[in-house]
Protein backbone atom coordinates (compact mmCIF):
# COMPACT_ATOMS: atom_id res chain seq x y z
CA UNK A 1 0.00 0.00 0.00
CA UNK A 2 0.87 3.72 -0.75
CA UNK A 3 1.84 5.82 2.03
CA UNK A 4 0.18 8.94 2.25
CA UNK A 5 2.18 12.32 1.55
CA UNK A 6 1.35 15.27 3.46
CA UNK A 7 2.47 18.63 3.98
CA UNK A 8 6.27 19.53 2.89
CA UNK A 9 6.51 16.33 1.23
CA UNK A 10 3.15 16.21 -0.62
CA UNK A 11 3.63 20.08 -1.67
CA UNK A 12 6.88 19.44 -3.13
CA UNK A 13 5.25 16.61 -5.20
CA UNK A 14 2.83 18.57 -6.66
CA UNK A 15 5.22 21.62 -7.48
CA UNK A 16 7.55 18.73 -9.16
CA UNK A 17 4.48 17.33 -10.71
CA UNK A 18 3.11 21.50 -12.21
CA UNK A 19 6.74 21.84 -13.47
CA UNK A 20 7.04 18.65 -15.43
CA UNK A 21 3.47 19.07 -16.85
CA UNK A 22 4.30 22.57 -17.74
CA UNK A 23 7.76 21.28 -19.32
CA UNK A 24 5.19 18.96 -21.09
CA UNK A 25 2.68 21.00 -22.78
CA UNK A 26 2.92 24.48 -21.69
CA UNK A 27 0.93 27.25 -19.95
CA UNK A 28 -1.76 27.20 -21.91
CA UNK A 29 -2.28 23.62 -22.43
CA UNK A 30 -1.49 22.79 -18.66
CA UNK A 31 -4.43 21.08 -16.53
CA UNK A 32 -5.07 20.46 -12.72
CA UNK A 33 -6.67 17.08 -13.74
CA UNK A 34 -3.00 16.49 -15.63
CA UNK A 35 -0.94 17.90 -12.38
CA UNK A 36 -3.02 15.53 -10.48
CA UNK A 37 -2.57 12.64 -12.03
CA UNK A 38 1.15 13.02 -12.49
CA UNK A 39 1.39 13.39 -8.86
CA UNK A 40 -0.83 10.97 -8.26
CA UNK A 41 -3.39 12.87 -5.93
CA UNK A 42 -7.15 14.75 -6.61
CA UNK A 43 -7.71 18.11 -8.06
CA UNK A 44 -8.81 19.07 -4.63
CA UNK A 45 -5.62 18.61 -2.81
CA UNK A 46 -4.42 21.30 -5.90
CA UNK A 47 -7.58 23.93 -5.51
CA UNK A 48 -7.05 23.66 -1.84
CA UNK A 49 -3.92 25.48 -1.87
CA UNK A 50 -3.53 27.05 -5.45
CA UNK A 51 -6.98 28.11 -6.47
CA UNK A 52 -5.96 29.42 -9.83
CA UNK A 53 -3.29 27.74 -12.26
CA UNK A 54 -1.48 30.75 -12.37
CA UNK A 55 -1.11 30.41 -8.43
CA UNK A 56 -0.03 26.75 -9.41
CA UNK A 57 2.82 27.91 -12.40
CA UNK A 58 4.25 30.62 -9.78
CA UNK A 59 4.69 28.17 -7.21
CA UNK A 60 6.36 25.37 -9.26
CA UNK A 61 8.42 27.79 -10.84
CA UNK A 62 9.57 29.60 -7.43
CA UNK A 63 9.86 25.76 -6.04
CA UNK A 64 12.46 24.98 -9.18
CA UNK A 65 14.23 28.39 -9.17
CA UNK A 66 15.24 30.38 -5.96
CA UNK A 67 14.99 33.70 -6.33
CA UNK A 68 18.36 35.74 -7.79
CA UNK A 69 20.61 37.33 -4.80
CA UNK A 70 19.46 41.22 -4.07
CA UNK A 71 23.26 42.19 -5.22
CA UNK A 72 25.73 41.06 -7.28
CA UNK A 73 28.51 38.97 -6.00
CA UNK A 74 30.86 40.30 -3.81
CA UNK A 75 34.40 39.15 -4.58
CA UNK A 76 36.55 42.20 -3.75
CA UNK A 77 37.79 42.63 -7.43
CA UNK A 78 36.19 43.85 -11.15
CA UNK A 79 37.20 40.69 -12.22
CA UNK A 80 36.04 37.71 -10.19
CA UNK A 81 32.62 40.11 -9.54
CA UNK A 82 32.31 40.22 -13.62
CA UNK A 83 32.54 36.52 -13.97
CA UNK A 84 30.49 35.61 -10.81
CA UNK A 85 27.61 37.13 -12.32
CA UNK A 86 28.23 35.73 -15.61
CA UNK A 87 28.45 32.42 -13.66
CA UNK A 88 25.20 33.10 -11.98
CA UNK A 89 23.86 34.13 -15.94
CA UNK A 90 24.37 30.33 -16.92
CA UNK A 91 23.25 28.68 -13.88
CA UNK A 92 19.70 30.47 -14.24
CA UNK A 93 19.22 30.39 -17.75
CA UNK A 94 20.18 26.52 -17.34
CA UNK A 95 17.38 26.24 -14.06
CA UNK A 96 15.01 27.80 -16.85
CA UNK A 97 15.83 26.21 -19.90
CA UNK A 98 13.25 23.34 -19.33
CA UNK A 99 10.48 25.71 -19.69
CA UNK A 100 12.28 28.98 -21.30
CA UNK A 101 9.61 28.47 -24.07
CA UNK A 102 6.86 28.52 -22.45
CA UNK A 103 8.03 31.49 -20.13
CA UNK A 104 8.86 33.43 -23.20
CA UNK A 105 5.60 33.46 -24.03
CA UNK A 106 4.46 34.73 -21.04
CA UNK A 107 6.82 37.72 -20.55
CA UNK A 108 5.03 40.24 -22.93
CA UNK A 109 1.64 39.48 -22.24
CA UNK A 110 1.23 42.14 -18.76
CA UNK A 111 0.08 39.41 -16.49
CA UNK A 112 1.22 38.25 -12.71
CA UNK A 113 3.53 35.42 -13.90
CA UNK A 114 5.48 37.79 -16.68
CA UNK A 115 5.59 40.41 -13.39
CA UNK A 116 6.73 37.08 -11.08
CA UNK A 117 9.14 36.36 -14.15
CA UNK A 118 10.56 39.45 -13.86
CA UNK A 119 10.78 39.91 -10.14
CA UNK A 120 12.54 36.33 -10.10
CA UNK A 121 15.16 37.17 -13.06
CA UNK A 122 16.28 40.68 -12.18
CA UNK A 123 18.51 42.84 -14.01
CA UNK A 124 22.09 41.81 -14.07
CA UNK A 125 23.05 42.63 -17.49
CA UNK A 126 22.33 46.53 -16.01
CA UNK A 127 21.83 46.97 -12.53
CA UNK A 128 23.90 44.64 -11.54
CA UNK A 129 26.87 45.33 -13.35
CA UNK A 130 26.74 49.60 -12.78
CA UNK A 131 26.94 47.65 -9.10
CA UNK A 132 30.25 45.83 -9.95
CA UNK A 133 31.55 48.64 -11.90
CA UNK A 134 30.82 50.90 -9.00
CA UNK A 135 32.50 48.95 -6.44
CA UNK A 136 35.29 48.52 -8.68
CA UNK A 137 35.69 52.31 -8.78
CA UNK A 138 35.14 52.76 -4.97
CA UNK A 139 38.38 50.22 -4.54
CA UNK A 140 40.20 52.14 -6.96
CA UNK A 141 40.69 49.97 -9.45
CA UNK A 142 39.14 52.12 -12.34
CA UNK A 143 39.82 55.83 -12.66
CA UNK A 144 36.87 58.16 -11.97
CA UNK A 145 35.43 58.90 -15.24
CA UNK A 146 31.80 59.80 -17.24
CA UNK A 147 29.43 57.27 -16.69
CA UNK A 148 30.36 54.41 -19.14
CA UNK A 149 27.92 53.60 -22.22
CA UNK A 150 25.03 51.13 -21.39
CA UNK A 151 26.25 48.77 -24.46
CA UNK A 152 29.50 48.42 -22.81
CA UNK A 153 28.19 47.83 -19.56
CA UNK A 154 26.19 44.92 -20.21
CA UNK A 155 28.56 43.39 -22.57
CA UNK A 156 29.55 40.21 -20.80
CA UNK A 157 25.82 39.23 -19.88
CA UNK A 158 24.71 40.07 -23.68
CA UNK A 159 27.55 38.07 -24.82
CA UNK A 160 26.77 35.57 -22.44
CA UNK A 161 23.01 35.26 -22.98
CA UNK A 162 24.03 35.01 -26.93
CA UNK A 163 26.18 32.16 -26.52
CA UNK A 164 22.96 30.44 -24.33
CA UNK A 165 20.09 31.18 -26.84
CA UNK A 166 21.44 32.25 -30.37
CA UNK A 167 24.12 30.20 -30.67
CA UNK A 168 22.26 27.43 -28.57
CA UNK A 169 25.75 26.28 -26.35
CA UNK A 170 26.66 27.01 -22.62
CA UNK A 171 29.41 28.86 -21.90
CA UNK A 172 32.58 27.38 -20.18
CA UNK A 173 34.36 28.93 -17.62
CA UNK A 174 37.15 29.53 -20.25
CA UNK A 175 34.54 31.35 -22.34
CA UNK A 176 33.66 33.48 -19.92
CA UNK A 177 36.72 34.66 -18.97
CA UNK A 178 37.82 35.50 -22.30
CA UNK A 179 34.76 37.74 -22.55
CA UNK A 180 36.22 39.20 -19.24
CA UNK A 181 39.55 39.29 -20.13
CA UNK A 182 40.12 40.03 -23.56
CA UNK A 183 36.86 42.37 -24.40
CA UNK A 184 35.57 43.56 -21.42
CA UNK A 185 38.37 44.70 -18.85
CA UNK A 186 40.43 46.73 -21.69
CA UNK A 187 37.36 48.68 -22.76
CA UNK A 188 35.85 49.45 -19.29
CA UNK A 189 39.50 50.71 -18.70
CA UNK A 190 39.93 52.61 -21.58
CA UNK A 191 36.51 54.23 -21.05
CA UNK A 192 37.26 55.09 -17.76
CA UNK A 193 40.49 56.75 -18.48
CA UNK A 194 42.71 53.72 -16.81
CA UNK A 195 44.84 53.48 -20.28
Amino acid sequence: MRRRRRGAELEAALLEAAWDELVAVGYEGLTYEAVAARAGTSRPVLYRRWPAKRELVLAALGHRTPPLPDAPPDTGELRGDVLAVLRLVVRRMAELAPVRQVLAAETDRGTDLSAYLASRNRDPGGDWMRTVLDRAARRGELAPAAPLPDRLVTLPVVLTVHDLLVAHRTPAEADLEEIVDELFLPLVRRGSGGG
